[in-house]
């Protein structure tokens, strides 16, 4: 194929499939890498422990307790998602600690008043919280 040459040198060049001859080695590494993963998974379902579902084997088990709902179906009372996320909240603001911890010698009076200021917030919140009986998980449904 003859391309039309517009005064740019080496678009034939480039073009050109001898430009790409620096390239198998990605193909090749493609290849070994596709051959060398079904490999594996081939050998490890050749050897992997075959499980034979008897008695309690099926049966759920948390912590060594009856499991919360008899059937995985159940939905779990709305209380038990609102003190996660309240734990979360407070967990990662206490992170918000951690780079005041590493700088505190630098920052002075003003640094200690700005972390004294955000524990009297987190503290409101956790009394909030508290008061409001976000804290108290009951498992009925009263």
């Amino acid at each position: 194929m003859v391309l039309p040459s517009f005064g740019m040198k080496g678009i034939e060049e480039a073009v050109s499939i001898s430009g790409m001859k620096n390239y198998w080695y990605f193909f090749l590494f493609l290849i070994v890498s596709v051959v060398f993963s079904v490999g594996l998974l081939g050998f490890i379902a050749l050897i992997r422990y075959r499980r034979r579902p008897a008695g309690d084997k099926c049966e759920p088990y948390e912590c060594g307790v009856d499991p919360a709902t008899p059937t995985a179906r159940e939905s779990t009372s709305i209380r038990f998602y609102l003190l996660a996320l309240v734990f979360i909240v407070f967990e990662v603001e206490t992170f918000f600690l951690f780079p005041w911890a590493v700088v505190h010698d630098r920052l002075g009076p003003f640094g200690f008043v700005e972390v004294l200021v955000f524990l009297a917030i987190l503290l409101f919140g956790y009394v909030y919280a508290w008061r409001a009986g976000a804290l108290e998980f009951r498992r009925g449904d009263d």
